[in-house]
């Protein structure tokens, strides 16, 4: 599984619906890799196979391809053959490169979050500017003005404060 994940608490979310699709399985291991406010914020698992076979085979993965705000998973059912720590390192590896490769990979947007006070008469152009550069309002409060908190890209969030403040 590889999937895009934002904090760490989508995170885990998404590992827990992956576990509860194979509640069977002996193992899951994962590597994730965000973006917070604090800087990156890189972790991985190897569930209880041995130290760095598991885990971190995926984390390289994830680096090598300088992926952000992602975390991929691999379930492993034991069959009875024992690995050793190269075949071990190689299957995850190798599994999370098969997911990686199947999953669509957008460009990292940093984006920010902006408290803003409205007039009324000007909702309908914010709503127009925070769609046309992929941003979104994150809540309202309807008084006298509208208090507003926006995310949109970084990029454009000069723009957009000297636009509507």
């Amino acid at each position: 599984m590889a999937v895009h994940c934002a904090t760490e608490r989508e995170i885990g979310a998404a590992l827990r619906a992956f576990a509860a699709q194979h509640q069977s399985a002996h193992h899951l291991a994962y590597a994730f890799r965000i973006k917070t406010e604090g800087g990156i914020v890189q972790r991985f698992s190897d569930a209880g196979e041995p130290s760095g076979t598991a885990g971190m085979p995926v984390l390289k993965l994830i680096e090598g391809r300088d992926l952000i705000n992602v975390c991929v998973a691999v379930i492993r059912y034991y069959g009875g053959i024992n690995l050793g720590t190269g075949g071990l390192a190689r299957a995850y590896g190798g599994t999370a490169k098969m997911a990686l490769d199947a999953a669509r990979v957008g460009d990292f947007v940093e984006m920010q979050t902006i408290a803003l006070t409205i007039h009324y008469n000007q909702m309908d152009a914010v709503t127009r500017a925070l769609a046309k550069c992929n941003g979104s309002i994150l809540n309202k409060a309807f008084n006298e003005q509208i208090n507003l908190e926006v995310s949109l890209p970084k990029s454009e969030a000069g723009d957009f404060l000297s636009r509507f403040s």
